[in-house]
């Protein structure tokens, strides 16, 4: 096979995720404008008072911006394979498993994503082949399954 090395991340995700990760950003930010002057707050039967500060309006644009950051995490997934074997990097975890502990590159019907079957009848997902991304996903399961053919080969 003349591709030494091939790599794959999802499609469509990374736009959504891209997209409500700033939508939120700018929500929680036009949120924070709405904090100021008093708040009462009733407590016990008493009624206390309190006052929204500058603080109040910093730590909710840094909430946003937290939240976008785990959205985003959403994107993180990736697949690089090359002869020797494949890596893959999900949203939490990874693995680096050559070639010959892998039985199959699988994408079954209704399956979210392509997924390894390996020897010890484990199955390692990857989520960076999303049945939403269609073509995209069918030519890297078509190419992970070359690279798997050709290391059981040789």
């Amino acid at each position: 096979m003349t591709t030494s090395r091939v790599v794959y991340r999802p499609q469509k995700i990374r736009w959504v995720a891209g997209s409500l990760a700033a939508g939120v950003v700018v929500l929680f930010t036009v949120l924070s404008f709405g904090l100021h002057g008093q708040a009462g707050f009733e407590n016990a039967g008493q009624i206390g008072s309190g006052s929204f500060q500058r603080g109040d309006q910093t730590a909710m644009i840094g909430l946003g911006i937290l939240i976008g950051l785990g959205i985003l995490a959403f994107c993180r997934p990736r697949v690089v394979a090359d002869a020797q074997g494949v890596h893959v990097r999900n949203v939490v975890g990874g693995y680096d498993l050559p070639w010959q502990v892998v039985r199959a590159v699988r994408f079954d019907r209704n399956s979210a994503w392509a997924h390894l079957e390996l020897l010890d009848d484990e199955q390692v997902s990857i989520h960076a082949l999303q049945a939403v991304d269609k073509d995209y996903a069918v030519d890297g399961v078509r190419t992970l399954r070359a690279l798997h053919s050709a290391a059981q080969e040789s």
